[in-house]
């Protein structure tokens, strides 16, 4: 996974302690004949599947930062559809001892129109991706995760104020 340029500049003046960020997480849709599927990746860091998430980088605004990441790491263009949740994550301390905790922004996008559904790696984050039916999802899904899929298909009129999260 590739550190957004601020992070590194930031992490150069504080070293470990914890970073208070934005993050984005993007429940992608496709229709299929049998119904809905969701692509997942799957962190090639942890092994664990989870919705297509990363960092919104200074000044972008989260919805375009969803839809980059989704591109990145799966090669897909994708249409944001809407913002479905708003919630807390962390602190979280990665494996080279940074602590961070996250603002995300949950939204729900299906494939741009015109583009493909064939999902790859890109930028190497992800070991592999996949879709899955929403009744079939991978054991190691993150709990977070198959909360952000349960919320996206619920398609309730507002956005969930989910407060925080259970750990990722």
């Amino acid at each position: 996974m590739t550190t957004p340029e601020f992070i590194v500049n930031l992490r150069r003046r504080i070293g470990h302690e914890p970073l208070w960020l934005l993050g984005c997480s993007t429940v992608v849709l496709r229709e299929t004949h049998t119904g809905p599927q969701v692509l997942l990746g799957r962190r090639a860091d942890n092994g664990n599947w989870t919705t297509i998430d990363g960092i919104v980088e200074p000044l972008e605004p989260p919805e375009k930062a969803a839809a980059r990441e989704c591109l990145e790491e799966t090669g897909l263009r994708v249409r944001i559809d809407r913002l479905v949740m708003v919630g807390v994550t962390g602190p979280i301390r990665y494996p080279n001892g940074d602590v961070c905790s996250f603002v995300d922004h949950v939204f729900r996008a299906h494939c741009a129109p015109g583009s493909t559904d064939e999902a790859g790696t890109g930028d190497g984050e992800n070991s592999a991706v996949g879709w899955f039916e929403p009744t079939a999802l991978p054991e190691a899904i993150t709990p977070v995760s198959r909360r952000r899929i349960e919320t996206a298909l619920a398609d309730a009129p507002d956005v969930v104020l989910a407060g925080r999260y259970e750990q990722v």
